[in-house]
């Protein structure tokens, strides 16, 4: 089971978390502007040469290692430093040229919800929230107002608190799994009971201290993806939400 926080939100553990040093160097962006996420799609050649550019290198040097025509790449390129997803990396010396370099902004990105504008997913729209549906609601909605969270603490100059438990389990039987989400659904109520405050006052009122939003979700975790192999459909996926 692996926990992470952030900010102040401070929890003993007894075992250290281990973080790889690539994993400790990597950052990731969200994609909030519609302007930013359109160039970036537009041409399915962008997303290839971000992904050329998570080390720096040239239009040129992109050009040669895609095989690539070096005026088609270097277009590419261009707009998505107009969209804020290259930066600048330095120029170098290739025979008697210097050559500018650009590094993807981040090394990896997510799309916000918040994109599709009234489409965007909403759990309170699902009826069934025993669905996978609603868990995806909930999924969007969390994305969406943690990165407004994010945001918001970053123009403040604050680190944001956050709390993230992430666990593979297996389940034997269906009667297995609907113990353990009763368990589960009592020590999280009885713990939230204890340690922390109404979330509103007797009136429907806001009460006092900071909100937080906590999301439980579990599901069947899908098998690798096969380039050979042909996408499975619901029925024979042999896994229940």
């Amino acid at each position: 089971m692996q926990i992470t926080r952030s900010g102040n939100w401070k929890i003993p553990s007894s075992r250290p978390l281990q973080v790889s040093a690539a994993a400790a160097g990597s950052s990731l962006d969200l994609v909030r502007e519609p302007v930013q996420a359109a160039i970036l799609l537009q041409h399915p050649l962008r997303l290839k040469i971000l992904a050329a550019l998570l080390e720096p290198d040239s239009a040129t040097g992109v050009a040669r290692r895609m095989k690539l025509p070096r005026q088609t790449v270097n277009y590419h390129v261009r707009q998505l430093a107009r969209a804020r997803l290259l930066a600048r990396a330095g120029r170098r010396r290739r025979r008697h040229l210097f050559e500018q370099c650009y590094v993807a902004t981040a090394r990896g990105y997510v799309l916000s919800p918040e994109l599709l504008g009234k489409l965007a997913a909403d759990p309170a729209k699902v009826a069934d929230t025993f669905s996978a549906k609603y868990l995806l609601g909930l999924a969007s909605k969390l994305q969406s107002e943690l990165a407004r969270s994010a945001e918001l603490a970053a123009a403040a100059g604050k680190r944001l608190a956050t709390l993230s438990i992430n666990s593979e389990l297996r389940f034997a039987s269906p009667e297995q799994r609907a113990t353990f989400t009763q368990e589960l659904q009592r020590a999280i109520v009885e713990v939230a009971a204890r340690h922390s405050s109404p979330f509103t006052k007797t009136d429907g009122s806001e009460a006092e201290g900071r909100p937080f939003r906590l999301v439980v979700g579990c599901y069947p975790i899908p098998p690798a993806k096969d380039a050979d192999s042909q996408p499975q459909t619901a029925g024979n996926e042999g896994g229940a939400s």
